[in-house]
């Protein structure tokens, strides 16, 4: 009974349709143009890399498309048990033909050259959202970016903000700062015009929320104008020589006022917590950022304590900190469990960390997932694996386990799939 009532409430949570609320889409060219884009997603350079495959073959620039994609092929056979990989089968099937579970030397010019004939259509990105059932994606926009060009509605801006608060050393962040904003900034005044005015700009444009992946030592609290004032003019003259201590007070104070900029114009903020980067130094590109478990919410509890009316949508990067997540949205009204990000995104974390929310998280609080998606294939077979753990979990833990009806069981999948991202991000 329960694998047949799985089934049936995954299909119909499949008839949802979707709003993506986190990708790395480029609106100006959203899909992939090549097979090449697909397989050079970091997980599957990382994973071949990792399983033997030498950097050098993998990033060599001096090789085609076509060329690249075969040595992927060669080199991701140890990882065809992955997740990851079960997403680039569903791709190949969905989209390409694919009718093997493996992409191998058998097969993949087949699908490569299935692949470009598809991709050449001008209508490409439209096709793969309506065949994946996406309404429309959020996407992570530079704050300097000028948001023209692509259709708002259907890719949803959204203010990142990590060369803000953690870059700004940088002569070359504050050039483009000045660039964008129309304000150089020398002192406290003139900073936070600079920031206003990318509010203002990025709301004007429909933008949704705003957002900021952290690392794990990063405690946010609010500093006094004058040590503000003292670290600014360090960073100013210094740059990233700068003493550590004035970079994080000055990191504190734009942080906090990007909070404040969020609670004047109803923006949501996205706190995406506990990234180390570079860990591993030799790694491929994007493929060097890991997780560390000593990062704790508690950090954050005095920016949830000071903006009440901010609603802050959390991520963590690890499955180990979803039990304090949970029991921070459990307790704070503006704290929102978001997604399942990056190493929690396999199904046994999933299953696990999405269970603990369904059970002692308020409904309207959870968004279930986001893709993280670079290219537009991706958001159908990553949408499919979470509907696949949610399915279950609403048959075993809520229709047979607590006697729900079919009906009710799919209504609070709706909600957290769909109902929720329309409700935390509402458009203007």
């Amino acid at each position: 009974m329960s694998e047949q009532l799985r089934r049936t409430l995954r299909d119909e949570l499949a008839k949802i349709t979707l709003i993506d609320p986190h990708t790395h889409i480029n609106p100006h060219s959203p899909a992939s143009t090549t097979l090449a884009d697909i397989l050079g997603y970091h997980y599957y350079t990382e994973l071949a890399h990792a399983a033997g495959m030498p950097k050098a073959e993998i990033e060599d620039p001096a090789i085609s498309d076509k060329e690249r994609v075969g040595r992927l092929v060669e080199g991701t056979v140890p990882i065809h048990n992955t997740t990851q990989y079960a997403w680039l089968v569903d791709i190949c099937r969905r989209f390409f033909g694919l009718e093997a579970d493996t992409l191998d030397a058998s097969n993949w010019e087949q699908v490569y050259e299935a692949a470009s004939q598809r991709m050449e259509s001008a209508e490409w990105a439209d096709t793969v959202l309506r065949e994946s059932n996406v309404e429309a994606v959020f996407l992570t926009n530079d704050f300097d970016d000028a948001l023209e060009g692509f259709d708002t509605s259907r890719y949803i801006p959204c203010l990142r903000t990590d060369d803000l608060v953690f870059h700004l050393g940088q002569s070359s962040v504050r050039e483009r700062l000045a660039a964008c904003s129309g304000v150089e900034v020398h002192d406290l005044a003139t900073l936070r015009a600079a920031l206003e005015q990318r509010f203002d700009y990025f709301v004007a444009r429909g933008a949704r929320a705003c957002a900021i992946s952290l690392p794990p030592d990063f405690a946010p609290q609010p500093v006094a104008d004058g040590r503000a004032a003292s670290a600014l003019e360090a960073v100013l003259r210094s740059g990233t020589g700068a003493e550590e201590s004035h970079r994080r007070a000055l990191q504190n104070r734009v942080f906090w006022t990007l909070a404040e900029l969020c609670d004047a114009h109803r923006l949501p903020f996205d706190l995406m917590i506990g990234v180390n980067r570079g860990v591993y130094a030799e790694g491929v590109h994007q493929g060097r950022d890991l997780y560390d478990s000593r990062v704790s919410l508690i950090q954050y509890r005095e920016l949830l304590n000071a903006f009440p009316e901010v609603t802050f949508p959390v991520s963590v990067l690890a499955s180990v900190t979803n039990q304090e997540l949970v029991s921070y949205a459990w307790i704070f009204p503006n704290v929102v469990t978001n997604g399942h990000w990056w190493y929690s995104n396999t199904p046994t974390f999933i299953h696990r960390d999405a269970t603990a929310r369904l059970e002692a998280v308020p409904a309207t609080k959870q968004i279930g997932y986001y893709s993280d998606a670079y290219k537009l294939e991706f958001v159908a077979p990553k949408f499919a694996m979470y509907r696949d753990c949610l399915a279950k979990i609403l048959a075993e833990t809520f229709v047979i386990d607590r006697g729900w009806s079919e009906e009710r069981a799919v209504a609070l999948g709706r909600q957290v799939l769909r109902g929720n991202v329309e409700r935390i991000f509402p458009g203007r």
